[in-house]
């Protein structure tokens, strides 16, 4: 029997999809759940220096006895004179061999002291000022302006500790992050928020969806926070440059710089209790780790184009998951439709086709199993074992990257899909609107 979703049904959403998406299950770019990102000195992963044994000094080697014979006779004072010589001519030794090692330098010293200007010594005068302020479209512009505008996310519960990053939505607190940041926080859980002064505050769970991984938080007892600015992911090109921002292994308000790799990529991501989530994401290089989940991608005005989610490692053991340059971030635009459900409804409203799709890898298309009768498939003509080969001008490779390209739409967005018989012939396109997916 072939495994199918219905991309109607929230619950087949959520199971397992083709060997041919990219499914980065244990690689989310958050911190482990069970293990703080408190750091030590060490915590860091650099080892203690070994550099703790203070060279023995020498011993005796001036301090002895005088090995001369003194006369019964000799006056004390004389004595007393003669061994204040020999410590004189001890320390000339010591002196002549530390010239002697370097004697070359010290008479090339004396020798321009009596003849030459005073060295020119740069400790010598004060620091210098930096005049240049930082040019529009720099990183540096775009750090003073987004910085202040994102999040460190901490959330305690009886499964262990998550952490990761968040946006500012508005001035009274509200927080754009990802599902699988925030999952743990039920009843019990104790969420903290640090903001980019270094204040913490307490924060709840307004609501999440794990199909999309968007969730909504709201930070308690704040007003005057600077919301980040959002920018149109259609608008996002490939080749265009981007910054990430975010406190990737709990290094808060860190900064790095990359480019639009990809765009439409549709990428599986499996979270906790066999969840997972299905993401038409934007790939950048911009270096993205454990503890970016839920932070800010953004434009080089200083824009969120992107929320990251996903990273691919080559590591098997997530908890050493890092970047390669390979980052999966949720485009703004569908981010931003699922925020006001969430906060508007508590839930996250779907668009679908009304169509069961075949999850088995199928290297043309998209295979329908089962058309929903009376559903917008179906109303359009559509028949079990046609394949969708594309959506509008995006060409699919299999059923997720069909699911990832709807849900890149609005309810209500009329879409043409390309379709073929199931042995490829018999070319047609047929326009959908798209409708709420149902319970």
């Amino acid at each position: 029997m072939s495994n199918s979703f219905n991309d109607s049904s929230r619950g087949d959403e959520r199971g397992h999809y083709s060997s041919q998406s990219h499914n980065f299950s244990e690689n989310r770019a958050m911190g482990d759940a069970g293990q703080t990102n408190q750091f030590s000195a060490n915590d860091h992963g650099w080892e203690d220096s070994h550099y703790n044994t203070i060279p023995s000094q020498p011993n005796g080697a001036y301090g002895g006895g005088s090995e001369w014979d003194v006369a019964a006779n000799q006056q004390k004072t004389k004595a007393a004179q003669g061994a204040k010589g020999m410590g004189a001519l001890a320390v000339a030794a010591l002196m002549l061999c530390s010239a002697g090692i370097g004697g070359g330098v010290g008479a090339w010293v004396v020798h321009n002291s009596q003849s030459s200007a005073p060295a020119d010594n740069a400790l010598d005068k004060p620091a210098e000022t930096r005049q240049v302020a930082a040019a529009e479209g720099s990183v540096e512009k775009v750090a003073q302006k987004v910085l202040p505008s994102v999040v460190s996310i901490t959330t305690v519960s009886e499964r262990g500790t998550a952490s990761g990053s968040g946006s500012i939505l508005s001035s009274d607190g509200l927080v754009l992050t990802n599902n699988h940041v925030v999952a743990g926080a039920g009843p019990d859980a104790h969420m903290e928020v640090l903001l980019s002064d270094g204040t913490t505050h307490p924060a709840t769970l307004v609501a999440g969806d794990a199909a999309t991984d968007i969730a909504v938080i709201r930070i308690e007892g704040v007003n005057g926070l600077r919301p980040i600015s959002l920018g149109n992911s259609s608008q996002v090109q490939v080749g265009q440059e981007v910054v990430a921002v975010g406190s990737p292994l709990g290094l808060t308000s860190t900064v790095t710089q990359g480019i639009v790799s990809a765009k439409n990529r549709p990428v599986t991501a499996a979270g906790e209790d066999g969840q997972s989530s299905v993401i038409d994401a934007i790939q950048t290089d911009a270096a993205i780790n454990p503890g970016n989940s839920g932070g800010a991608l953004v434009d080089m005005e200083g824009n969120l184009i992107g929320v990251p989610s996903v990273i691919a490692s080559n590591s098997e053991a997530s908890e050493q998951a890092g970047s390669i340059g390979l980052g999966f971030a949720i485009p703004v635009n569908q981010a931003r439709r699922i925020a006001e459900d969430l906060i508007d409804s508590g839930k996250a409203r779907m668009p679908v086709i009304g169509a069961q799709i075949d999850s088995r890898p199928i290297a043309r298309g998209a295979l329908v199993r089962e058309v929903t009768p009376d559903g917008p498939a179906d109303k359009a003509g559509l028949k079990d074992g046609d394949l969708i080969t594309k959506v509008d001008d995006r060409t699919l490779d299999n059923g997720v990257a069909l699911i990832a390209a709807i849900r890149s739409h609005r309810i209500g967005d009329s879409v043409t899909l390309t379709v073929t018989d199931e042995r490829g012939g018999n070319e047609r396109t047929v326009d959908v609107t798209l409708v709420e997916a149902q319970d």
